[in-house]
Formats: structure tokens, C-alpha cells, sequence
């Protein structure tokens, strides 16, 4: 593997703590921690006064009444969610009828899918959230005080929204950058070819912070998104070392490229091998008895 991603778990922040992080930017951590989820899923208020909601969460009477009273005697314009993976944006309804705040977002779950592959994914989404009003890559978000620049950033999920806080020059990375753990691909909604992607196209940005969903900031951004771009070039070669002595399934090849790792961890790490080998079959790479291939194929090298 490349070098080790410099990665930093320490977050101290309590559920329905209201976390300063600078003027105009405040944090509320809901209380679903798991393996996947870290400490639980981070919620941002953006501005004074006349604010933004970003990522409510998941359904939780607890995480709403802590939203709620950091912002009481504020005005709510704005709710926005960064994409509808379960922890993300289940919360957003409780959040509106208590506020009358319209909601943003780059579209329901499964827009801005690359192809439709015949499988399904274990992970589910909020299929019942419809923005109020759509967001495309570089529309900017107005409020009193702030502007938000919404960056279409699909692989971890096709409808992945960051969001960059122009006043202070940081980025709310949602699930695509986080600090604490690599973000997990799963098909069909996840797309490692949208997710390298979407990666390389944060190299291009200056932003000095980002403010991921889950656990605390990055504070390296470029040198952590170049060591994410090089720990998942190095997926890809050790699936090409896997194939070398002869086709296998997923399970096998997670068995080999994940010893280190928790077996509890083997069912996720199997659909981001899934994702590479997608990606790999689409660039001629692999080659799969059925086309296209899925989760239960067998794959070997072209």
C-alpha cells in the first residue's frame, strides 16, 4: 500500500454540544455513533442572526432539539443537505416544520448517477427527500452575512454535495473528505470513478479547512486528498495482484487486500472493491463472465 493517510481521530465534541468553530460557522453532533458513523453525524449552522442548516441528520427527536436551540431566536432561511444517505438527511422535515425554512439540495437520492448497474445497494438512501429548490455545481447559496459555493462532488454517492464558505475560505466536505476514516464506495450509487474524480477536483481548490459529516476538521486538506487519490491507486494494484494467479470473487480478494482489518469491516470493504472493479471493467481492465458484472461475479484480469 502507499503511504499511510495521516488520519486524526481525536473529537472530544458530546452529542447536542453547540461547538464555536469560528464568527459564523457553529457544529451540533448528533447522537448516532457506529462504525460508520464515528461519533455521530455533524451538523453545521451557518451565519448569525440569519442562518443556514446543513445536514440535520438522521431522525432523532434529540439531534432536533439540539438544533433548535442553537438557533433559538435566529431566523432559519436555509436547510440544506449534502447528500441522503440515512445519517444525512432523514432530519431535515423535523427541522422544516419547526422553522418554515425551505430546502436545498443537488437533487433526491440516486440524481446524478452515472449508469443504472442491475444490483442494489445494502446501504439504502432518503428517498423521500425532494429539495425545494435544486442546486447545481458552482451555484452559490446566499444568506446574511455568508455565501456558500455548492461543488458537485459524486462517488461516495451521485448526489454528494461540499460546500465552501467563501467568507472564511473552508469547505464543508460532508462523507467525500473526512479526517477520521476513508469514505466508503458502494454501488450503484457509489462510483469510484466519480469519487477519483471528484477527489482530483478538490486539488484544484484552495479552501485551507474542511468541515467534514463526521469527526473533526481536516487541517491538511491537500496533502490528505493526494494521500486518499494514492491509497486508492493502491487498491487498484493490489486487485491486479489478487487476479494475477487467477480469477476470484470479491470475498476472496477482501480476505487477502484486508488481513489488517476487522472482519466486521470485510462486508464494506467488499462493495469499495466493487466499486474498483466497476471502474477497472469500464477501462478494459477486468474482465467479468457476466456483463456487466456485479457483486457475486467472478473476476479476472483482461
Amino acid at each position: 500500500m502507499a503511504d499511510p493517510i495521516p488520519f486524526n481521530r481525536q473529537f472530544d465534541a458530546e452529542p447536542g454540544e453547540i461547538v464555536e468553530l469560528s464568527p459564523i460557522l457553529r457544529r451540533v453532533t448528533s447522537p448516532n455513533p457506529s462504525m460508520f458513523t464515528f461519533k455521530g453525524t455533524n451538523t453545521y449552522i451557518v451565519g448569525r442572526g440569519s442562518v443556514a442548516i446543513v445536514d440535520p441528520g438522521p431522525v432523532s427527536p434529540e439531534q432536533a432539539a439540539a438544533i433548535m436551540k442553537a438557533v433559538k431566536g435566529e431566523t432559519v432561511t436555509h436547510i440544506i443537505a449534502t447528500h441522503t444517505h440515512n445519517d444525512h438527511s432523514p432530519g431535515i422535515p423535523a427541522i422544516q416544520k419547526a422553522t418554515g425554512a425551505p430546502t436545498y439540495g443537488f437533487g433526491p437520492h440516486g440524481a446524478g448517477a452515472r449508469r443504472d448497474w442491475p444490483f442494489d445497494s445494502p446501504e439504502g438512501g432518503d428517498k423521500n427527500f425532494i429539495p425545494d429548490n435544486l442546486v447545481a455545481d458552482g451555484d452559490l447559496i446566499r444568506g446574511e452575512g455568508w455565501t456558500l459555493e455548492a461543488i458537485h462532488t459524486p462517488g461516495h454517492i451521485s448526489n454528494h454535495l461540499c460546500l465552501s464558505l467563501k467568507e472564511e475560505n473552508v469547505l464543508l466536505s460532508g462523507d467525500h473528505v473526512m479526517a477520521w476514516s476513508t469514505s466508503i464506495v458502494s454501488p450503484p450509487d457509489g462510483d469510484m470513478t466519480h469519487y477519483m474524480a471528484s477527489l482530483r477536483k478538490l486539488l484544484k481548490r484552495s479552501e485551507s479547512v474542511y468541515y467534514p459529516g463526521h469527526g473533526g476538521p481536516v487541517t491538511n486538506p491537500r496533502a490528505f486528498v493526494e494521500a486518499f487519490i494514492s491509497h486508492r491507486e493502491a487498491r487498484e494494484s493490489q486487485i491486479q495482484n489478487c487476479l494475477s494467479s487467477g480469477p476470484k470473487t470479491i470475498p476472496v480478494m477482501v480476505e487477502v487486500m484486508y488481513a489488517d482489518v476487522d472482519k466486521s469491516l470485510h462486508r464494506a470493504a467488499g462493495r469499495s472493491v466493487l466499486s474498483h472493479l466497476l471502474a477497472m471493467w469500464e477501462r478494459g481492465e477486468v474482465a467479468a463472465a457476466e456483463n456487466p458484472p456485479g457483486p457475486e461475479s467472478t473476476y479476472s484480469l483482461t
